[in-house]
Formats: C-alpha cells, sequence, structure tokens
C-alpha cells in the first residue's frame, strides 16, 4: 500500500512504499524526465538519481549546470589571460566586490517569480546608503538639509531604522501593484524616479562619509564589507555551519524514510554533506592566505558570512515554507493559485516588501564598501538594477515567473563580478565590460525561452 500525503496546494500525494518501488520506478522515471516531479523525491538510489537527473537534463530541465559551466569557463578564460585572476587573493576579491550584485540580485528574484519586475532596487540601495550613512554622523556635525546637526545613531539602530524605510518602499509599491493591480513596470519605474530625488534631497550635495574614526558607529559600519574573522575563528565558523547542516540534512532525511515519506538516498545525503565540507574548506582555505600588499591581511571577511546568511534565510523561506510554495504557485499559475485559496495580493506585496528589504541590505553594505558618498556615487546606484536583474537571470532564474532560487542570484552575481574584475585585469575599457555582460545575459536569456519552449512542448 502506498501512504498518502496532502499538499496544501494540489491535494493528495501518494508516496511509494518499499512493495511499490518497483513497480514504480518506471513510471516515476518517465515522470521526472518531463519535469513533474523533482527527481530527489524519487529516486530509491544514488544509480537511479543520477539517470533521472539526467534525463532532466536531455529535456531542457538543466537546472544551475549552465551557469557553472560559466563560471568554469570565465575562471579559466581570465586565467589563461591574466594569470593573477585565480590566486586566492583576487578570489576573494571577485566574491567581495560580487557581494552588491549579490544581494541586489537576491532582491529582484522575488520580484521575477512572481512574473513581475523591480526597477527600483538600485535607488533602494542608493537611498539605504545614503540614510544608514547619515544616521551614523555624531551629534553636532554638519549633516543633510533633513538633520543639519547630524543624530549620532548607535550602528544597530541606524541599520535597523534603514532596513525598515526600504522595506516601507516595497510595501507601498507591492501595494500599488498587488491591490490596485498596476503594473509593475510603471510602479517601480516610478519609484526609480522617485527614490533617486529622495536620496539627493537628503545627501543635499553635501558629501559624507564613514572616515572618522574615533566615531564607533562609523567604524562597526565601515567594518561590516571590509572587517574580517581571525583565521582561527574562521576555521571554528566552518566547523559549526558544517556541523549544523549535516546535522539538519542527515536527521531530516532519516526520519521521512522512517516515517515512509520521500526522501533522497542516504548516499546523495553523504554527497551534500561532503560537498559542504570540501566547499567550506577550499573558501576558507582561501581566505585565511594572506592578502595584504603590505601588512597581514588574512581570515574570512564579515561580508562573506552576511551574504550566506541572507542566503540561507531566504532559501529557506522560499524552499521550505508554504509562503514558498505560494511564490512559486503564483508565478506558475496566478489563477489556479488564486482557486487553491492563495492570497495572491498579500503574497505579492510581501514579495515587494522582501525584495526592498534585501536591496536595504545591499544598500548598507554599498555604503561600508563606498566609504565616501557623494551625488555622483548615488546617481551611479541606478545603473546596480540592469545589473541585478541580468544576475538573476544569467543565474537561472526565469523571466516568466515560477522557477528560480536565491541561489541563481549567488551564481549570476559572481559571473558578473568575475567579468568585471578580469578585464579590469587585463585593462579593457569599462564599453566593453558591458558589452560583454550583455552577450552573456543574451545566451542566459535564450536558454531560459527554450527550456521554456520545451517544457510546453512536452506537455
Amino acid at each position: 500500500m502506498a501512504r498518502i500525503d496532502s499538499d496544501p496546494l494540489t491535494g493528495p500525494v501518494a508516496a511509494p512504499s518499499l512493495s511499490d518501488a518497483a513497480e514504480a520506478t518506471v513510471d516515476l522515471t518517465a515522470a521526472a524526465a518531463v519535469g513533474e516531479v523533482p527527481p530527489e523525491l524519487l529516486a530509491q538510489s544514488m544509480g537511479q538519481y543520477l539517470h533521472v537527473w539526467w534525463q532532466r537534463v536531455r529535456g531542457g530541465e538543466s537546472g544551475v549546470l549552465p551557469v557553472v559551466l560559466g563560471l568554469v569557463i570565465v575562471g579559466v578564460a581570465f586565467q589563461i589571460a591574466q594569470s593573477h585572476f585565480l590566486t586566492p587573493q583576487n578570489l576573494v576579491n571577485i566574491f567581495e566586490q560580487s557581494s552588491i550584485y549579490i544581494l541586489l540580485a537576491m532582491a529582484e528574484i522575488f520580484a521575477l517569480l512572481l512574473g513581475e519586475i523591480d526597477l527600483s532596487v538600485g535607488l533602494v540601495m542608493g537611498l539605504g546608503a545614503v540614510v544608514v550613512v547619515e544616521l551614523v554622523q555624531p551629534s553636532g556635525a554638519a549633516s543633510c538639509a533633513l538633520c543639519p546637526h547630524g543624530l549620532g545613531f548607535p550602528a544597530w539602530l541606524a541599520i535597523g531604522v534603514t532596513l525598515l524605510i526600504c522595506a516601507g518602499v516595497g510595501l507601498i509599491q507591492g501595494t500599488l501593484v498587488a491591490r490596485l493591480k498596476m503594473p509593475s513596470f510603471i510602479v517601480t519605474l516610478g519609484g526609480w524616479l522617485i527614490l533617486e530625488g529622495a536620496a539627493l534631497i537628503v545627501i543635499n550635495g553635501v558629501p559624507v562619509s564613514l572616515k572618522n574614526a574615533t566615531v564607533p558607529a562609523q567604524v562597526q559600519i565601515y567594518n561590516i564589507f571590509w572587517g574580517y574573522f581571525s583565521p582561527a575563528i574562521s576555521w571554528i565558523l566552518l566547523a559549526v555551519v558544517v556541523v549544523i547542516v549535516a546535522a539538519a540534512w542527515w536527521f531530516r532525511d532519516a526520519s521521512r524514510r522512517r516515517r515512509g515519506l520521500v526522501a533522497p538516498p542516504p548516499s546523495f545525503t553523504a554527497i551534500k554533506i561532503a560537498s559542504v565540507v570540501v566547499a567550506g574548506t577550499v573558501v576558507v582555505g582561501l581566505c585565511n592566505v594572506n592578502r595584504a600588499h603590505f601588512g597581514v591581511i588574512e581570515g574570512l571577511p564579515y561580508i562573506i558570512v552576511i551574504v550566506l546568511a541572507v542566503l540561507f534565510i531566504w532559501t529557506m523561506l522560499l524552499q521550505r515554507t508554504r509562503f514558498g510554495r505560494y511564490v512559486y504557485a503564483i508565478g506558475g499559475n496566478p489563477e489556479a493559485a488564486r482557486r487553491a485559496g492563495v492570497s495572491l495580493p498579500s503574497i505579492r506585496t510581501w514579495c515587494f516588501v522582501l525584495g526592498s528589504l534585501t536591496a536595504g541590505i545591499a544598500g548598507v553594505l554599498f555604503a561600508s564598501y563606498q566609504v565616501f558618498l557623494t551625488t555622483n556615487i548615488i546617481k551611479s546606484s541606478n545603473s546596480y538594477v540592469l545589473l541585478a536583474v541580468a544576475a538573476a537571470v544569467i543565474g537561472g532564474t526565469s523571466l516568466f515567473g515560477g522557477r528560480g532560487k536565491t541561489l541563481h542570484g549567488v551564481l549570476g552575481g559572481l559571473i558578473i563580478g568575475g567579468i568585471y574584475n578580469g578585464l579590469y585585469l587585463m585593462g579593457v575599457s569599462s564599453e566593453w565590460v558591458d558589452i560583454l555582460i550583455a552577450i552573456v545575459l543574451l545566451a542566459a536569456g535564450t536558454i531560459d525561452v527554450l527550456s521554456r519552449g520545451g517544457s510546453r512542448s512536452r506537455a
């Protein structure tokens, strides 16, 4: 007998028992091959998992494989052209420089999953950067038109207020899109223009900075991007993360198998854990190499931990919660989701709030990275929205909604950061950087369209 489970969107689902496994293998493999069921929910052995995965790749469901291959190609090509590219110092550099693209791509993914677009994330970042720097200016210091004498906020309060303001921007835009049914393109384009003006009003033409080493709040904001853990603390953090992740994955899958529910084979779980150990060891090992031209700079940068924490939280939200299932359901078929009882306005509004909140986190990092904010730097943030969309799509998120993960933002952001870094090392002018990124974006869009067309033809 097959055990029956229930899914809140699709209704009852049968999980195969051991006695049914042999009979169902062929049908399940065929179902997975056309993308109906994820292979990790069907495989009874590593061999079957790999077979089903390969069938899905051949059927157009390639997942992150193209972008991983893209990362390899970028790495090999630039290493051949410039031998410094794959040195530990430069690899850490690339991740640090890519962090802004990564966070903005994750912010954009919340809208793309709904089949919408958010053109304001770059200026949300710019406004957040200005606000957090202005709030930590010491009392009595000349500041912006809105707070000419400085507010002297502690760092934690300045960051909290900044993130609330950015989330409020998302709430307003999400409400207009979800409740009044205005096109997201128009709403967020208007938001882009308003936020640029608001940021320029706040800065009031007076450059502000985090260079006052006597103000603890400014030092703390500065260290968000430029600070790092000691090598010993870096290894301890890796050990803690590995133990937590390994325990969570192993006991979760083992519990599902004991209860007769679908779960990946134990060998696949072990491989996932081993991959985390290897990847973490490589990252920490690279970061612990002295990357200073003079003096000593070694250890895991704070920025890597922050980006991974955001990735983990948003991945859990989208992949392991009812909210996440509703987001994918709306992006895949909003009418079906509505008929299933999903509150479309509420979910859509929250997606814009979370996207702007993530852009606000990018704004704090942007302020820490730039250190010194001017009118021109704030105006330049409007170009980041295009790179955010490009990073999300290059990473594998669909422009048509319903398909994508926050991990795609990380991978796409790394490709863009790697291209910028590699061409800079080669001394190539900036216009060629934009052309190459545009070519990569068009290739990713083509893959997305072709894979969608293949899915429709198989249906």
